[in-house]
């Protein structure tokens, strides 16, 4: 069956096409996303949704979209997106950050060409009849140094464009690395440095607890005299009113603001101060930036709802569509060693160490472990999947830690789990042959080579003679078939393990048996989903 995806906003025609080409049932009801009430009605009908700013995808919301497995917005902010829900819930959360680049980046430099010549206000006035040709000085752009708070995608290429005008540019960024400050020609500053020395400050970073109010009363104070401020980026990231006392007190020369504290904006401190530029939130309004997001968005989910690719999620490591059949085995290999920890540990979990030796330490470990940690997480909440196992394992306060390492044994490549509690420490380890099977070799320490079957039996024992001979008997007796029987010691007369892949669920009874035998330390059912 077709996946079925609901567009609740305006998308192109041609976007729309795109999810029909791939293979994928579109319901084109743009009209849906004013109407709260019938859209919560009918999402419980979709796997996808597409949206742009007026849907608002509220907890509410994504409760009734028990079907929903993606959400994607044509566009860089997911403000109308509850995140936190869509993650508990699973639901993968797509942006667009490249679509709309471009166009955001040049609305910022336009700002700060019409704050630098007061272009709005020498437009009125002339309009109005007047002749203000001394009243509208100006300064050069050429020569003057920008700061840029946020070297990422747009912030790079504002930089781009600022180093075209001839301006220095200083940056401000603390995953900016040297080498790509010196490639991007920039000089790579700390945030006070940025703020005594830019003639003009543009903004271009993410609202999170760390920037919210990143230009507020404090370091505005600490701002070159004369400076000017550009902010298309997120309202809230600088304090309007701050900055409104510090233009009026002549510190502060002018601002350009494209977004707000508050959306849409019908008031502002800034509201009305002299060379102050204001546009409704505009960064994003061209029509190619607008089809550009539109037709990205149908590709990314169509990506995902056909093939597996996540590209651009907010909530969830990105798999591309090459990497997707080379790596679903392997998520297949996580999810079931996963699985195994989770139905045999007991007591809540401290601690999770994964380790990726040999070809998986190069492959796309986040992807990977949050496949294991679903696994994990599995026998006790079963609706879990990779997009809400990480947030669920991090309220939980569990420790998680990746190892990377190069090839040390027989395999080209596994996967090791080791789950720590406070009574114990279990590991188990696995790999997939060129059949693309998932298959144990290593349980607790001990080495071995099995199959992995829907249902499995888990027996730990003493090593004493006759316990094949008890084991397949009493299966036997009880109709149980066999399909694979494997087993491992670490010494003789030591402690052993067996695992045997049979054709269907164990009843209790005849685990019972099992463990009667005084040799048997534990016998344990496990169920694996190897679809």
């Amino acid at each position: 069956m077709a996946p079925r995806v609901l567009v609740s906003d305006e998308l192109s025609e041609t976007a729309v096409q795109i999810f029909r080409d791939r293979g994928v049932e579109v319901d084109f009801q743009p009209q849906l996303g004013k109407d709260k009430d019938k859209l919560a009605e009918i999402i419980g009908n979709y796997d996808g949704l597409a949206i742009r700013s007026a849907t608002k995808a509220t907890e509410k919301l994504i409760a009734a979209a028990t079907n929903l497995k993606v959400i994607g917005r044509a566009g860089i902010g997911v403000d109308n997106v509850d995140i936190p829900a869509a993650s508990r819930r699973g639901i993968i959360v797509m942006n667009t950050p490249f679509g709309n680049s471009i166009t955001t980046a040049e609305h910022a430099i336009a700002l700060m060409f019409a704050v630098a010549r007061q272009l709005p206000q020498a437009d009125a006035s002339t309009q109005a009849g007047k002749w203000e040709k001394s009243k509208f000085m100006g300064v050069e752009i050429t020569g003057k140094t920008l700061g840029v708070i946020g070297a990422g995608n747009i912030g790079g290429i504002v930089c781009k464009k600022a180093i075209g005008l001839g301006m220095h540019v200083l940056a401000y960024d603390p995953f900016l690395s040297a080498e790509r400050a010196q490639e991007m020609g920039v000089t790579k500053v700390e945030l006070d440095d940025l703020l005594a020395k830019s003639d003009f400050i543009t903004l271009h970073v993410p609202m999170t607890d760390k920037t919210r109010g990143i230009l507020g009363a404090e370091n505005l104070a600490k701002t070159k005299p004369g400076v000017r401020i550009i902010n298309c980026a997120r309202g809230g990231l600088v304090d309007e009113a701050a900055l409104a006392e510090a233009i009026k007190s002549g510190h502060v020369a002018g601002a350009g603001f494209d977004v707000f504290e508050v959306e849409p904006a019908k008031e502002s401190p800034l509201f009305g101060l002299p060379n102050v530029v204001c546009t409704p939130h505009l960064g994003a309004s061209t029509t190619e930036a607008q089809e550009n997001v539109a037709l990205q968005v149908a590709e990314q989910m169509s990506d995902y709802l056909v093939k597996g690719a996540v590209s651009n999620a907010i909530n969830m490591p990105s798999i591309t569509a090459e990497e997707a059949p080379i790596l679903k085995p392997f998520i297949r290999l996580a999810d079931v060693l996963g699985s195994f920890a989770g139905q045999m540990t007991e007591g809540p979990i401290k601690e999770i160490e994964i380790l990726f030796d040999g070809v998986t330490s190069g492959m796309n470990t986040k992807a990977l472990t949050s496949a294991l940690l679903a696994g994990l997480i599995r026998p006790q909440v079963a609706d879990v999947n990779m997009v809400s196992a990480p947030i669920m394992i991090k309220e939980k306060g569990v420790i998680v830690s990746e190892v990377k390492r190069d090839k040390t044994g027989v395999y080209d490549g596994y996967i090791k789990l080791t789950v720590t509690t406070d009574k114990q420490t279990r590991s188990i380890a696995g790999t997939v042959f060129s059949d693309g099977k998932p298959r144990f070799i290593q349980i607790k320490g001990i080495n071995m080579d099995a199959d992995v079957g829907q249902n499995m039996i888990y027996i730990s024992n003493t090593d004493v003679p006759g316990m094949i001979g008890f084991m397949g008997t009493t299966l036997g007796n009880a109709n149980v078939n066999i399909a694979n029987f494997q087993l491992g010691r670490d010494k003789e007369g030591g402690d052993a393990i067996a695992l045997l892949y049979v054709d269907g669920p164990v009843a209790q009874t005849v685990l019972d048996q099992l463990t009667a035998n005084p040799a048997v330390k534990q016998a344990k059912p496990l169920v694996f989903n190897i679809d």
